[in-house]
C-alpha cells in the first residue's frame, strides 16, 4: 500500500490490471516550439524586476520531468531528492495516474532568494477520468547559486500532508453491449482501442465509477472526496448501446495504427463531415489513455487551416498573393522551416502546401492577438464544451502573452492544444463550412454555438488542402483515388528530453470523411502519420453508410 495514494478495489472491480506508468512524449509541457531552445519566449531577459528566469526554468523542467514520468530527474531538481522520488512514485502509481498534464502559471518573486510558481495539474485516472487541481511550487536559491524546488508534500497536492493521504476507490460494473451504426456488435477483444471506451458511453449508465478520497493516515477514515468519476446506473442500463462507429472503418483504423506506429504512441480519429458522427478511433498502445480524444498536443502546422481561415475571413491575404518564405525569421526567438527550407517569392498557396512557418509568422500583424482564438471558437467550435458521449478534451487557444508566443501560435505552437478528434473536426468544418459537434452515440446534447464559414473561404481552403496533396507535403496520399485534400504538421514539444523528435501530424478529407492522425516523436507528418492514413484510406475506399 502506498503512503501517498493507493487503490481500494471494491467488489466487482477488474483484478490483475497493472499500473500504467506515466509516458513521455505528449505528457511533456507542450509550450512554444519551432524555435531554438533556450529560456523560452516567456522568460525575462533579466530578473531585476521579477522572478529569476533560472528559477522559472527549473520549475518548468521539474513539471516537465514529472509529467513525462522522469521521476528521478524531477526529484533531482528538489532539495530532498530521495524523499521526492518516493512520494512522486507512490502518488502516481498508487492513484493509477497514467500521464500527468502539468501547466505552469505566472511566477511570483516572494523574496530575494525565493520564487513561487503556481501550476495546474490534470491527472488522468486510468479508466475513470481526469482529476484537475491547482498547486504551487516553492523554489529557493541554494548556497551554490542554483535554484531548487523546495520539497514539501503540499506541492504535490495542497492537502497531501504527514497526516492525510489519498486513495483511489473503484467500483466497476460490466460494460454494456455495444453495436456499431449498422447493428454489428463491438467488443474490446475484437477492437482493442475500444476497450477503454465501451464502458464510458454516456447512454450506457453502467461504466466504471470511482473516487479520489482524502483519508486520515492513522485511522483510514475518509475526510473528503476530492474527485468523483462515473454515474450510477440509469433506468434501462444494460440494454445494448448503439453508436455511430463503423466496424469496417474501426477495424481498418486499428490495423493502420498498430502497423504504422512502429512502437511509438499514435492515435487517429475518423468522422463524418456532414454530421460529426465518429466512425473510428484508434490508439497505439490500444489500452489505457485514450489520446485520440483526450490527448493534449500542439497541433503544429495542421493548425494553419485555422490560421488561414482567420486571414481569409478578413481578406488579409489571398491564395495568389506573394508572401515570401525565407529560411529564418526572428521574433524574439529564431523561427525556421522544417529542414530550414525556403521558397523565395512564393504565393500564400505555396506557403500553405509547403507548410512554410516563416511566411505564416510574417502575417501575424494582420490578425489581432485574440483573433485566431476567436475564429477557432466561433467557426470551428474549438474550446467550447463538447458533449461527445465519452470524456474528451475540447481544445484551448489562449490569447498570446507576447509577440513571440503570437508568432508561435500562427503555426500551431505556443499554448495551443488539440488532439486528433479536434483536428478531424477542424478539417471537416473547413471543407464543409459548418461545424458539427462530434458524437459517438448520435444523441448527445449540443450546447455549442458557431457560425458557418463563408463559401468563398471554404472554396479557398479546399483548394489549398487539395494542392497540398497534389503538389505539397502530403504527396504520400497522391496515389489514392478520390479528391483528397490534406495538411501535414510537425510539432515541437518544449522541455522534452534532449534529442527527442518532433510529433508528426496529418489531417485529410475524402468524400464525407475527415481524418486526423498524430504520431509522437514521428519527426514529420508525411513520414510518420502519412503511411497510417494512406493505409486507412486505401483499406476503406468508399464513404460509410
Amino acid at each position: 500500500m502506498s503512503q501517498y495514494g493507493h487503490i481500494n478495489r471494491r467488489r466487482g472491480a477488474r483484478r490483475g490490471r497493472g499500473v500504467v506508468a506515466a509516458v513521455a512524449g505528449a505528457g511533456a509541457l507542450a509550450v512554444a516550439g519551432s524555435y531554438a531552445a533556450g529560456l523560452g519566449p516567456f522568460a525575462r531577459a533579466d530578473g531585476a524586476h521579477g522572478p529569476d528566469p533560472a528559477a522559472v526554468a527549473q520549475a518548468r523542467a521539474f513539471l516537465a520531468d514529472w509529467a513525462a514520468g522522469r521521476v528521478p530527474a524531477a526529484s533531482a531538481r528538489t532539495t530532498s531528492p530521495d524523499r521526492a522520488r518516493q512520494v512522486l512514485d507512490n502518488f502516481t502509481a498508487g492513484l493509477d495516474i497514467e500521464r500527468p498534464r502539468l501547466t505552469a502559471r505566472a511566477a511570483t518573486r516572494t523574496g530575494d532568494d525565493a520564487v513561487t510558481v503556481p501550476f495546474t495539474a490534470r491527472m488522468p485516472i486510468s479508466g475513470l477520468g481526469t482529476w484537475t487541481y491547482a498547486s504551487k511550487l516553492p523554489l529557493s536559491r541554494q548556497q551554490d547559486g542554483d535554484w531548487k524546488v523546495d520539497w514539501r508534500l503540499s506541492l504535490v497536492h495542497p492537502r497531501l500532508s504527514e497526516t492525510e493521504k489519498f486513495h483511489l476507490a473503484r467500483e466497476e460494473s460490466s460494460a454494456p453491449d455495444v453495436t456499431d451504426r449498422t447493428g454489428r456488435a463491438l467488443s474490446g477483444d475484437a477492437f482493442p482501442s475500444l476497450a477503454p471506451v465501451l464502458g464510458q458511453l454516456g447512454g450506457a449508465g453502467s461504466g466504471p465509477r470511482g473516487a479520489v478520497q482524502l483519508v486520515d493516515r492513522t485511522t483510514g477514515e475518509v475526510e473528503r472526496t476530492e474527485a468523483a468519476f462515473g454515474k450510477k446506473p440509469a433506468a434501462g442500463a444494460g440494454e445494448p448501446v448503439a453508436t455511430t462507429l463503423d466496424a469496417t472503418w474501426q477495424s481498418a483504423a486499428e490495423r493502420a495504427v498498430a502497423e504504422g506506429a512502429d512502437g511509438r504512441n499514435a492515435s487517429l480519429v475518423a468522422l463524418r463531415i456532414d454530421d460529426g458522427e465518429i466512425l473510428a478511433l484508434a490508439n497505439a498502445p490500444s489500452s489505457g489513455f485514450n489520446r485520440a480524444v483526450s490527448g493534449t498536443y500542439a497541433p503544429g502546422s495542421t493548425w494553419k487551416i485555422v490560421t488561414s481561415a482567420a486571414l481569409l475571413l478578413k481578406d488579409a491575404v489571398a491564395p495568389g498573393d506573394v508572401v515570401d518564405c525565407p529560411k529564418y525569421l526572428t521574433v524574439g526567438k529564431e523561427f525556421h522551416n522544417v529542414e530550414t527550407s525556403e521558397h523565395r517569392g512564393a504565393t500564400f498557396l505555396k506557403d500553405f502546401t509547403e507548410s512554410c512557418n516563416t511566411a505564416f509568422i510574417s502575417l501575424r500583424g494582420k490578425l489581432a492577438d485574440s483573433e485566431t482564438g476567436d475564429v477557432a471558437r466561433t467557426y470551428f467550435g474549438v474550446g467550447q464544451e463538447w458533449h461527445v458521449g465519452i470524456p474528451t478534451y475540447d481544445g484551448s487557444v489562449p490569447v498570446p502573452r507576447d509577440e513571440t508566443e503570437k508568432a508561435a501560435s500562427m503555426i500551431g505552437q505556443g499554448r495551443i492544444q488539440a488532439n486528433p478528434l479536434i483536428m478531424a473536426s477542424v478539417t471537416a468544418t473547413a471543407v464543409s463550412g459548418t461545424f458539427h459537434q462530434p458524437t459517438i452515440t448520435g444523441r448527445t446534447e449540443d450546447a455549442t454555438s458557431t457560425k458557418p464559414l463563408p463559401q468563398k473561404v471554404v472554396g479557398q481552403l479546399r483548394e489549398m488542402l487539395r494542392a497540398t496533396v497534389t503538389d505539397g507535403t502530403a504527396r504520400v496520399l497522391a496515389d489514392l483515388p478520390g479528391d483528397i485534400g490534406a495538411k501535414t504538421g510537425t510539432a515541437e514539444v518544449s522541455d522534452a528530453p534532449e534529442g527527442a523528435d518532433n510529433n508528426g501530424w496529418l489531417v485529410a478529407h475524402r468524400g464525407n470523411v475527415a481524418v486526423a492522425c498524430v504520431v509522437e516523436e514521428g519527426v514529420t507528418g508525411g513520414g510518420s502519420a502519412g503511411p497510417i492514413l494512406h493505409s486507412l484510406l486505401a483499406a476503406v475506399p468508399g464513404d460509410p453508410s
